[in-house]
């Protein structure tokens, strides 16, 4: 297919794009508020959602333009049967260094071998407190067969490290009042594992969210209240490829404790990334209102050179900076985190 063989995917900022998250589904067996719509959604019917050998042909296109990096999502990406198939389909295309999942948890327990042997590199894990009764009121849930959901989300993790998907990435957004209070207690986990604890600011991204000052709680001051119970944070150099969180370690500390701010000090400048939603539209940014369809034309017989054009303008056009300063409501989000692609 090659058109410029050779020739990475450079935006009209100047930043190459190297990493590509795709949505595989926008069900999910939780429905946490910051993500979701308080009211039940209808879900895309199967014929509308993008095959695993779908994506792997534009993983595949984009691989030959520089893309090495594949992050799996939802929804729940382990709601999806045989996910594992994606995971082999992707494992396979050169260029393509690493194929990484993030999810919820609760099915990681059952799944992490199979994921391992596909060859999945690693997971990213979302938790957001474990309190169970707060655990529930956060992701709309009622515990299954008298099993509360921290426990099986930390045995999720526990299999996910035995089977050697490492290092885990535990993923908690932080919401003033509601779930700041474990602040420590999320800090703690890295004492003596090799993870990393990510703290992610509040983000405006479902239109019936209220947001404000009243929820959002900036990196910084994450930072103060742990530095004044734990002790220093020492930066942690960051790598080529290393992603949006600015991490940093505890002396005595095995992990890291990283921070995603993109609130309060957006890290635009240095993104990286493009997304795929579920229902196989190109998005440049998370807050973008602007998609491109690249499912229809695939569908519709055009050959890679074309699919690939239609990459290349979206790309061209990607913002500078998201434009939802701190304390603003995102003006026009029409998508929420579930139907984008967490």
């Amino acid at each position: 297919m090659e058109k410029n063989p050779g020739k990475c995917l450079i935006d009209g900022c100047g930043r190459t794009i190297r990493y590509l998250r795709v949505s595989v589904t926008d069900r999910c067996n939780l429905q946490c508020r910051y993500c979701c719509p308080s009211i039940r959604f209808r879900s895309l019917p199967h014929e509308n959602v993008i095959s695993y050998e779908e994506i792997a042909r534009l993983a595949g296109i984009l691989a030959q333009r520089g893309v090495s990096s594949v992050r799996i999502t939802g929804g729940e990406p382990l709601v999806r049967k045989h996910i594992e198939r994606l995971v082999h389909f992707l494992t396979r295309i050169p260029g393509i260094r690493e194929v990484s999942l993030t999810t919820n948890g609760l099915l990681l327990e059952d799944q992490a071998e199979i994921l391992a042997k596909a060859g999945l590199a690693r997971v990213n894990v979302s938790l957001d407190s474990f309190l169970p009764e707060r655990f529930n009121w956060i992701t709309r849930s009622t515990p299954a067969n008298g099993q509360d959901g921290p426990t099986t989300v930390l045995r999720g993790i526990q299999a996910a490290r035995k089977t050697g998907l490492v290092p885990i990435k535990i993923n908690v957004v932080l919401m003033r009042g509601v779930n700041d209070d474990e602040i420590l207690s999320f800090t703690d986990l890295t004492r003596d594992l090799d993870d990393e604890v990510r703290f992610i600011e509040f983000m405006p991204l479902c239109p019936e969210i209220s947001w404000g000052n009243e929820l959002m709680l900036p990196s910084s001051e994450i930072m103060e209240r742990i530095e004044k119970s734990r002790g220093p944070l020492i930066p942690v150099e960051r790598g080529a490829g290393s992603g949006p969180a600015v991490r940093y370690r505890i002396p005595g500390h095995a992990g890291t404790v990283g921070f995603i701010s993109a609130m309060s000090d957006h890290f635009c400048a240095g993104c990286n990334r493009i997304r795929l939603t579920s229902d196989g539209k190109l998005l440049t940014c998370l807050f973008s209102e602007a998609e491109t369809d690249l499912l229809t034309p695939m569908r519709s017989g055009a050959g890679d050179n074309e699919i690939l054009s239609l990459i290349e303008e979206a790309v061209r056009q990607k913002a500078s900076w998201h434009g939802i300063a701190q304390n603003q409501v995102c003006p026009s989000c029409s998508r929420c985190m579930f139907s984008i692609g967490g």
